[in-house]
């Protein structure tokens, strides 16, 4: 069965919440994260959080780089870090304790707290759980080749989303592997491993490991 969106995330660790909620997949939120993160801004408090430019709000306790690029709107959570050099190209809602690293590149997402896409990143209309990690120069691939709409199939089911643009849900404690390649609709269930250099596409199971042959196996 593809898994839905309680089976992946836990709402309490996103203030992204209140919209995920409203879905039966988390990919249905993708194209709401524009107009949830505008009004959200608002009903942030000033006493924790700057609105350093129209629609671009950041926790005072966060540690932004000043070589970052950030575009609106934008959601930086407290003690979340942004790092040399990393381009949010707005629409991004990044949680609590979170890192964004050195020339990682973001763009119409929701990162939940305490994830961390540390080096070298792409992710792009994109849901990453609570905590997962994506090793140095893994990518979200978020566009088929054919330009055509995206579908989410697994064990002989097939979600079509009419979605263009969708790259993947990352379930909480997800572990995506160095020079990983996450396939437009890629959805990786909570807890599972991608090897490094592999090319991922589909569902993969939770408290799985995707090795680089192509297998994928039960964690013990």
């Amino acid at each position: 069965m593809i898994p839905k969106t309680e089976d992946l995330l836990d709402l309490s660790r996103t203030a992204a919440s209140s919209l995920l909620c409203r879905f039966e997949y988390a990919w249905q939120a993708i194209p709401h994260i524009k107009d949830f993160i505008l009004e959200l801004g608002k009903s942030l408090p000033p006493s924790k959080y700057d609105e350093i430019k129209e629609g671009i709000w950041i926790a005072r306790n966060a540690t932004v780089a000043k070589s970052a690029h950030i575009d609106a709107p934008c959601i930086i959570g407290e003690n979340a870090e942004i790092r040399h050099c990393a381009f949010i190209r707005g629409a991004a809602l990044i949680g609590e304790g979170a890192v964004i690293g050195n020339s990682t590149e973001l763009k119409n997402c929701i990162i939940f707290d305490g994830a961390q896409i540390p080096h070298y990143n792409y992710v792009g209309d994109s849901v990453l759980g609570y905590r997962a990690h994506m090793g140095a120069g893994a990518l979200t691939s978020n566009v088929k080749s054919d330009k055509s709409p995206v579908s989410v199939s697994f064990g002989g089911e097939s979600i079509k989303t009419g979605m263009k643009k969708f790259g993947a849900i990352l379930g909480d404690f997800a572990e995506i592997g160095c020079g990983a390649v996450l396939n437009p609709g890629s959805v990786i269930g909570r807890r599972s491993t991608v090897y490094p250099l592999t090319s991922v596409r589909g569902v993969i199971p939770p408290d799985s490991i995707v090795k680089s042959d192509k297998s994928i196996i039960r964690k013990d």
